[in-house]
């Protein structure tokens, strides 16, 4: 409608220019009939105006209303945002004041407290702590996590001796598929209870300048990230987490003080081009060592420096991450994981809880703060891991 009531007051002031111009061109005045006619132009211009006016008020009142429910949510997000804020900093506050012992009882104040001598972490400092430890630790950072309680049933889809491979090939009209399937199996991700214990001295404590949450937080998500590593690497009995301990794919080195260039080039074939993009060498910090005399066909070493790398090694263009939590190249020993550790399942309750022990060290003059959560690992894809077993006869 703006358009052609636009285009309708062009026209009205172009007739009148033309009327004026041709009374201006014979210098004379207007007629009667052209005054009546530059009168009514005016009128009508002058209701064009009023009502493009009108439109453009009416517009302006309708985005003012359909902005004003966006306005309305960023508000609503910005006071969230200083809530969590605001609640982050008593949470740090409460916490501070807890381990420090000074936890004021006042009616509505904010305390962590549970029971005697025992408190549930708060939310926004358990947060921090879970971050840090999947920070620290690469291999669980770069699992397939799940955040959840109680026991996690994960689906597997694995062929077996007992079953057809699926099969997919060329068929002909009107007649029929055969019909192949693998099997389903299921890992379960139970919940271990592990505790980690950081002490703190008296002396820091009763340093005001001294940020004791920081030091629980980056302290505890250490030596938690240490203790999950060491399980995920190391373990695999019913007692006890299964972590990598499951990962079929394996190649046995000749040796079990000596690995190979083509053992190392079978190891990182055991796992298909599908899962290579994402994939990373986890060794011990000696094995690496060895590694470094291994040469290429063409006389290049294999492992290279590379500060683009994450790592800052790489082996067969792959990054090399080193924990002095894998085994040493000892006979029969599991010395190398090679893939995409996201073929791990690592489940960690994000529900800490704390105790405070004010007594226990008190000749050592510290607190002890100890850290309760459960987690689980096990592995739900086996074609992106592979591992490489030392022999059991010794070499040169």
């Amino acid at each position: 409608m703006s358009k052609a009531l636009e285009e309708k007051k062009n026209e009205l002031i172009t007739r009148a220019e033309e009327v004026l111009g041709e009374a201006k061109a014979q210098e004379r005045e207007l007629t009667p009939d052209e005054a009546a006619e530059l009168a009514e132009i005016r009128d009508n211009v002058r209701k064009i105006v009023e009502t493009l006016g009108l439109e453009e008020d009416i517009e302006r009142l309708t985005q003012k209303k359909q902005e004003e429910p966006a306005q309305e949510e960023m508000l609503e997000s910005s006071k969230e945002e200083r809530s969590m804020e605001e609640k982050e900093i008593m949470e740090y506050r409460a916490f501070d004041a807890y381990i420090r012992g000074t936890v004021n009882e006042r009616s509505g104040e904010l305390t962590p407290s549970s029971g005697s001598g025992q408190a549930i972490i708060p939310e926004t400092i358990a947060r921090k702590i879970v971050a840090k430890v999947y920070d620290i630790a690469p291999v669980l950072q770069r699992s397939t996590r799940y955040n959840v309680g109680g026991t996690l049933e994960i689906p597997q889809y694995g062929e077996t001796s007992g079953h057809d491979n699926i099969t997919v090939a060329y068929a002909s009209e009107f007649s029929g598929l055969d019909s192949h399937s693998g099997a389903f199996t299921t890992i379960s991700l139970g919940g271990f209870v592990v505790g980690a214990l950081t002490k703190i001295s008296r002396k820091l404590i009763n340093n005001a300048a001294f940020d004791v949450v920081g030091f629980v937080v980056d302290r505890m998500a250490y030596e938690i990230a240490r203790f999950i590593e060491k399980e995920i690497l190391n373990r695999g009995d019913s007692d006890h987490v299964v972590g990598l301990s499951s990962v079929t794919q394996s190649v046995t080195a000749a040796a079990a003080n000596a690995i190979t260039l083509n053992e190392i080039i079978e190891l990182h074939d055991k796992v298909k081009d599908d899962f290579q993009q994402n994939a990373i060498w986890v060794m011990n910090p000696a094995t690496r060592t060895a590694l470094r005399e291994l040469k290429s066909t063409t006389g290049y070493p294999l492992l290279n420096d590379d500060i683009s790398s994450p790592f800052g090694t790489t082996l067969l263009g792959k990054p090399v991450y080193c924990s002095d939590n894998m085994p040493v190249m000892n006979s029969g020993a599991v010395t190398i994981y090679y893939g995409d550790f996201s073929g791990l399942a690592t489940k960690f309750a994000e529900d800490i809880n704390i105790e405070v022990l004010r007594e226990r060290y008190a000749d050592e003059h510290a607190y002890g703060v100890i850290g309760w959560f459960e987690f689980d690992t096990n592995v739900e894809n086996q074609q992106k891991l592979a591992k490489l077993v030392m022999g059991t006869t010794s070499v040169g």
